[in-house]
């Protein structure tokens, strides 16, 4: 007793002499470990079926890093706090992108940054990928997008053969690790038995169209997808089909997932990117230019006169240049009445408006010669820009109807199915709009090469876009199931790969 006496007699001088003469610190309380629960979710066999997004494609190539940087995998890295187990994906075989069939190149490089010109420019990375497609890999896959596939595509039996690659039969990316040549896409999937899935699938049913700038074929009203070509929009009544067999098949034994739908493709930087009046004339230019449209402008102007046309299409498709910095381009316009009957050289040609979509690849084109013995030849100006490179207000309307019926099949089949939701629409309506602030300050945006959100190839994200997209979709996880997942950081992701 006299021991603890002697003792608190020496605690209390102690103190004393603490409060007289030291600061005293407040030592923070240390943070508990969250419990990080799945709420009524089963996290324990994720699988992740899709297209080039599920993939992780970026900068217009699939490779390690970018498949390492997938919204899938970073789903996969939260649900293991919470019972995820392990998650195996189909790696290429190197960070360059690049691959062949036989030895002979049949996918390019990925893009990259480059300031070797002087001034940033995207490039292909040097080098030939090592990936060759004949050396099929050993499954299963958690991660079963494929890139360049479309809704019907993942129920088609031999779209990972080989031996179709060469011919456009069957898909390189999936060739490398179907299960089988005749086996699919959601088969190879469902034989994982998934406990949880994500599903987004649709958005090349009608992308591969627009990127075109409209050379494809809206295929509504046909049902039989067989007779597709590759840059068709996918008639909504298939779509709604096969999106209903996948579901249908990927919660057969019970489990819960994910359905997204479709974003407005002409909001990505590949249509937003080039102006519709990008050329700059001089006086002596625009005079020029002006005399050679002279012919065609007086044509339609005849044909007003004998009522063929009305004032109304006359304005639409008379030419006109100025000087300065910002002059629309020429275009090829099919939806333009037909005149050639009356005069052979009335094309359907005009110049683009505010509402024309130039596609990013135009950039490159436009100023160039179409002979290059020609200095007068210059393409966009003196010589109209074909289909390829607008989609036009006709081709965005025609987009824009099969998108909201994918949309409204989709918004409908969660309820359905009883799946969590996410609209990924939104999403990037809001990010295109305003960008989304991040924890250091900075805003992410979609502009083209600055704004951290798209990769190069102004279609895909780039790494911290897909972040914002796991976000996204944690959030509807966590609203569905009660779980409570943190999300990941979009700071921990690169917004654009520099050389």
């Amino acid at each position: 007793m006299k021991k603890l006496f002697a003792l608190l007699a020496f605690l209390g001088l102690f103190l004393v002499s603490c409060s007289e003469d030291d600061t005293v610190v407040d030592m923070p309380t240390p943070e508990l470990p969250i419990d990080y629960t799945s709420g009524t979710a089963d996290f324990s066999n994720y699988v992740a079926v899709g297209n080039s997004l599920t993939a992780g494609y970026s900068d217009f190539a699939l490779f390690i890093e970018g498949q390492t940087n997938s919204f899938p995998n970073m789903l996969a890295e939260n649900f293991a706090l919470a019972g995820g187990g392990d998650f195996s994906i189909p790696f290429m075989a190197d960070n360059l992108g690049g691959a062949t069939l036989g030895g002979q190149p049949i996918l390019g490089n990925r893009l990259i940054l480059s300031f070797a010109s002087g001034s940033p420019s995207p490039v292909p990375v040097s080098g030939q990928g090592a990936t060759e497609i004949s050396n099929v890999l050993t499954g299963p896959f958690n991660n079963m997008g494929v890139p360049g596939a479309k809704s019907y595509h993942l129920v088609a039996p031999g779209y990972g053969n080989v031996a179709g690659v060469a011919i456009g039969a069957a898909n390189p990316y999936y060739a490398r690790f179907a299960s089988s040549p005749s086996a699919t896409v959601i088969g190879d999937a469902a034989i994982q038995n998934p406990s949880f899935f994500t599903l987004w699938i649709g958005n090349n049913d009608i992308l591969s169209f627009a990127t075109s700038g409209g050379a494809g074929v809206d295929q509504t009203g046909n049902l039989d997808p067989s007779t597709y070509g590759g840059n068709d929009i996918t008639d909504p009544n298939v779509f709604a089909s096969v999106l209903d067999g996948l579901l249908q098949t990927l919660t057969a034994n019970g489990a819960d997932g994910v359905l997204m739908n479709i974003p407005d493709v002409t909001a990505i930087p590949y249509f937003t990117t080039v102006p519709y009046n990008p050329v700059p004339l001089d006086e002596a230019t625009a005079a020029l230019l002006n005399g050679a449209y002279a012919a065609y402008n007086g044509g339609l102007a005849q044909l007003q006169q004998l009522g063929a046309i009305s004032a109304e299409e006359v304005a639409r498709r008379t030419i006109s240049f100025s000087v300065g910095a910002s002059n629309a381009v020429v275009l090829i316009d099919e939806d333009l009445t037909d005149l050639t009957a009356f005069n052979p050289a009335l094309i359907n040609m005009r110049q683009a408006t505010p509402q024309d979509l130039l596609v990013l690849l135009s950039r490159t084109f436009i100023g160039t010669l179409a002979n290059p013995n020609d200095p007068t030849s210059i393409n966009g100006v003196a010589v109209p820009l074909a289909d390829q490179w607008v989609l036009t207000p006709e081709e965005q309307t025609a987009v824009g109807t099969a998108q909201a019926a994918y949309n409204q099949t989709i918004a409908a089949l969660a309820q359905l199915y009883d799946v969590a939701f996410v609209d990924a629409n939104a999403f990037l309506n809001e990010f295109a709009e305003t960008g989304f602030p991040l924890g250091d300050g900075s805003t992410v945006s979609t502009n083209f090469g600055t704004g951290g959100g798209f990769s190069l190839d102004g279609v895909h994200p780039s790494p911290r876009g897909y972040a914002l997209l796991a976000n996204l979709m944690v959030q509807a996880i966590n609203a569905k199931y009660g779980s409570n997942l943190p999300g990941v950081d979009p700071l921990d992701y690169t917004g654009l790969y520099l050389q």
